[in-house]
């Protein structure tokens, strides 16, 4: 918020100061102290975009931004929302927690009306208590963990924090249902990071489906963060002789657990989430292993929908490269949030956070979108498979609820 300051220049004379302290005291009094101007009430609706730019997971943040950024501009070129152009903070939060909160109090100073990203549910939920204080609402493309909008402890919604993608129970749940009534597989091994949420979570969901709805996991190993070697735990879970090894971690370490097991002769089907969604997972497990594997996304560049075809045009046309899922969720996020400064009729953050909390049947690149009572995005899912490293859109399931 901006205050407009009254500055007096010093009188040579006590009684003169003190009449002009008199006269600006009625003047305050009368005023309320002053005039404030909301963010909604400049020449541009600033937004800010708080990713991982740098750090552990840039390529994420890399992506988001540049959909987000794609997305104003088009927007921009369109005469603006509400008849103001879109103003882009953007801050790299360096793949910090601490980094995070940091940039959110350094754009609710600079005047932003909404937040996209991080692109992390850990860095999403850093920020969120700053921006929920200053009622400034916050989409969050890529962060699944359900926590991120609503606390099932205390059955609370987080009612300024809203999302594009799907959550984790519902991923999970769609490679689980697609193992057992598509591929026919019955009995499957585990690979979870121990030290992360994202995994624990992906891995918690998959195996109550899975083993409720006649499935068995034969074996599970974990890992942590800094490992790179994971021959010890394939060599085991082989033993056991799965159909297939379900790994819900990030591309990083999923390329080199893909790239351990076919070296030692392990060819099962290896199944995971939209965290392998990188162009490194190729350079990392190389094309060669990467047969026969699967993982539920958030789109296929290979879904003919003209919007989608359009989109993916424009991407290359403007960055040379092809769109992931993470560029497509920032694209989504860029048009959703227009699309509720629209509605709102209104740049006034409790406006926009009112009107995201009411939108319905969105269509979107990621997916058509209805943003429930928990401000979970109810959305289709696509399975992806690759061939040689190529991705091929297999199916588009719609999870339980």
């Amino acid at each position: 918020m901006f205050s407009l300051n009254f500055r007096g220049k010093k009188g040579k004379s006590v009684a003169l100061l003190t009449v002009l302290v008199f006269v600006l005291g009625i003047f305050a009094a009368g005023c309320g102290g002053g005039t404030e101007e909301s963010p909604a009430d400049g020449d541009t609706i600033k937004v800010g975009i708080n990713l991982e730019l740098s750090g552990a997971v840039a390529t994420y943040g890399t992506g988001i931004k540049n959909g987000a950024e794609l997305a104003f501009e088009e927007i921009n070129a369109d005469g603006g929302v509400l008849g103001k152009e879109i103003e882009v903070l953007v801050q790299d939060n360096k793949s910090q927690n601490r980094e995070a909160r940091n940039i959110a109090e350094k754009l609710i100073g600079e005047g932003v009306v909404a937040v996209i990203g991080p692109a992390t549910s850990g860095n999403v939920q850093a920020e969120v208590p700053v921006l929920t204080d200053a009622k400034i609402p916050v989409i969050a493309p890529a962060a699944t963990a359900p926590e991120v909008t609503y606390d099932e402890k205390t059955d609370t919604v987080k009612e300024y924090v809203f999302r594009v993608c799907f959550i984790d129970p519902d991923q999970s749940q769609v490679m689980a249902q697609y193992i057992l009534d598509e591929l026919g597989l019955k009995k499957g091994a585990m690979m979870v990071n121990k030290e992360d949420e994202y995994s624990i979570g992906l891995g918690n969901a998959f195996r109550e489906y899975f083993t409720t709805n006649g499935g068995e996991i034969v074996a599970e190993e974990g890992f942590i963060t800094s490992d790179t070697a994971f021959k010890s735990q394939l060599t085991s879970i082989s033993s056991k002789n799965p159909e297939f090894i379900y790994v819900p971690t990030y591309y990083n370490q999923v390329g080199l657990i893909i790239k351990q097991a076919r070296e030692l002769g392990i060819e099962l089907p290896m199944m995971g989430a939209d965290g392998w969604d990188s162009p490194k997972l190729v350079s990392i497990a190389g094309a060669e292993s990467l047969q026969d594997c699967y993982f539920t996304n958030h789109y296929s560049i290979e879904d003919p929908a003209e919007h989608i075809q359009s989109f993916v045009k424009a991407y290359d046309e403007k960055y040379g490269a092809t769109p992931d899922s993470f560029a497509a969720l920032g694209y989504d996020a860029g048009y959703l949030l227009a699309e509720a400064i629209e509605q709102a009729g209104s740049a006034e953050p409790e406006k926009i956070q009112e009107a995201l909390a009411n939108i319905k049947d969105f269509e979107g690149i990621s997916g058509e979108m209805t943003i429930d009572e928990k401000h979970f995005t109810v959305k289709d899912l696509s399975i992806i498979k690759l061939v040689d490293g190529q991705q091929t859109l297999i199916n588009k399931l719609k999870p339980e609820r």
